[in-house]
């Protein structure tokens, strides 16, 4: 045990060095070390979802893909479809142009490889110096820790710069694909909250696009022999999720107790729904929990859009226009209290709890 504990720890220095030598790379190793060093992740997570040369998982599924040319009744019920039995699926034809997509990602690439120092000390062009996150600070175990890093930047009232340096260039591209991801997902979402019917006020108007994020994420590569999550498992605590991914592959959904790994489909957006549309369908949208595997050899960008309504938006489960009228399996809540919530129970426990904390006791399983 004392050998393989020194073996573990060289092992561990030299992977050190050899990622947190880039000056632009966050130092997770140096800082997360005592943790990789004291646990592996669970010899399931290692052995079936271990990234291969070709970075494949030995458990792929590709998710439902959807054309939006396709004639309107036909998107409609694949996408409620999909909605209610994966609660994820792809969309194509989405109007998010490609050539925009792939200027984002440059413009990405050029923002992640900036120095660390600069990316800690400066806020990205005019946005929030908050934006900018890495690692996870909260973390105690390893299962709990994201290798990542990460610009989450709140759309509120931002606007667009008028002039044509290469900083503004990157904030025109950022404000094009947020504008269209807006767009996309309140079409969207339209559909999936269309069949539930209710007196209030629909939850969608309230999805303004000044209540919204956009996350552009890079996952470093990552040697620990006992390897780590780039993303560590959740659900999103947004109504809809719109993600654009290249081709390294690491995106895993649970299914039916197993962790399968999404085909990569860079012709392709990911939508998934986020926990506030379960709630507000009463559960005939599944907000599935998700996760991201660290790669040992290869990094990896995506970037996100999270729709979310006004903080004192009313969650409040809407019944189906057909078929029984079941009771209503939550507590009304607004977003701002779910937000809240969500920030007391990471505190106090690590991790989040979520829906779990407005279920109605004895309206069955989460």
């Amino acid at each position: 045990m004392q050998a393989a504990s020194a073996t573990s720890s060289s092992s561990t220095a030299a992977i050190m060095n050899e990622n947190d030598d880039d000056d632009s790379n966050p130092p997770l190793m140096a800082t997360y070390k005592h943790l990789l060093a004291e646990s592996r992740l669970d010899a399931d997570d290692r052995t079936t979802t271990m990234m291969d040369d070709d970075h494949h998982s030995r458990r792929c599924v590709v998710l439902p893909v959807i054309d939006l040319q396709h004639g309107e009744e036909q998107c409609r019920a694949a996408i409620v479809r999909a909605a209610s039995e994966w609660g994820f699926f792809q969309v194509t034809n989405h109007g998010v142009p490609q050539a925009l997509l792939d200027e984002l990602h440059d413009a990405q690439v050029a923002v992640f490889r900036r120095p660390f120092k600069l990316k800690e000390r400066e806020p990205l062009l005019d946005f929030s110096p908050e934006s900018y996150r890495w690692g996870t600070p909260t973390a105690t175990r390893l299962e709990q820790l994201s290798w990542s890093e990460a610009y989450h930047i709140p759309l509120t009232g931002t606007t667009p710069p008028a002039t044509s340096s290469s900083g503004d260039k990157t904030r025109l591209v950022i404000e094009d694909v947020s504008t269209a991801m807006s767009e996309l997902a309140q079409k969207l979402a339209g559909i999936l909250v269309a069949d539930l019917r209710g007196d209030e006020e629909n939850v969608v108007s309230r999805c303004t696009r000044s209540t919204c994020f956009l996350r552009l994420n890079r996952y470093p590569p990552c040697g620990a022999a006992g390897g780590a999550f780039g993303l560590c498992p959740h659900t999103d605590s947004d109504f809809l999720t719109i993600v654009h991914q290249d081709g390294v592959g690491g995106l895993q959904i649970r299914n039916d107790e197993r962790w399968l790994a999404v085909e990569p489909n860079p012709g392709a957006l990911i939508v998934n729904v986020g926990d506030l549309l379960q709630a507000w369908s009463n559960d005939r949208y599944r907000s599935v929990e998700h996760r991201v595997m660290a790669s040992a050899a290869s990094e990896r960008f995506s970037v996100a859009f999270f729709l979310c309504p006004a903080d004192d938006a009313l969650i409040r489960p809407r019944i189906s226009a057909g078929g029984d009228r079941p009771a209503p399996r939550y507590k009304s809540f607004t977003f701002g209290e779910y937000r809240n919530q969500i920030r007391e129970d990471v505190r106090l426990t690590g991790r989040k709890m979520g829906l779990q904390r407005f279920r109605i006791q004895g309206e069955g399983p989460l």
